[in-house]
């Protein structure tokens, strides 16, 4: 970010086409262009902030949502096994009897 002080801008190019800047002008000028770079520079900050915070939960929510379904499949598959555990066992005090 080009920060310029009032002697440049008043020698730069495009400033030279018009006949005289008041240097109260110009000064307000250079003071508002440095106001605006300073916040610019603030905004952005913030939105990277934002954007990095959003990136982060957003590969949370995935990873939980993927930990969700194994344990989900793992109580699944447990649960099953204990039926049919005692489904066996039934089975097999009704083949003895």
């Amino acid at each position: 970010m080009p920060i310029m002080t009032a002697d440049k801008v008043a020698k730069k190019e495009k400033m030279t086409i018009y006949d005289s800047i008041d240097d109260d002008v110009l000064q307000s000028y250079t003071e508002y262009s440095l106001t605006s770079l300073l916040y610019y520079a603030l905004k952005e900050c913030a939105v990277s902030e934002q954007s990095s915070r959003m990136t982060a939960m957003d590969g949370a929510s995935k990873n939980a949502g993927e930990m969700i379904s194994k344990l989900q499949m793992q109580f699944n598959r447990t649960r099953q096994a204990v039926i049919t555990r005692e489904l066996i066992e039934i089975i097999s005090g009704a083949a003895a009897v």
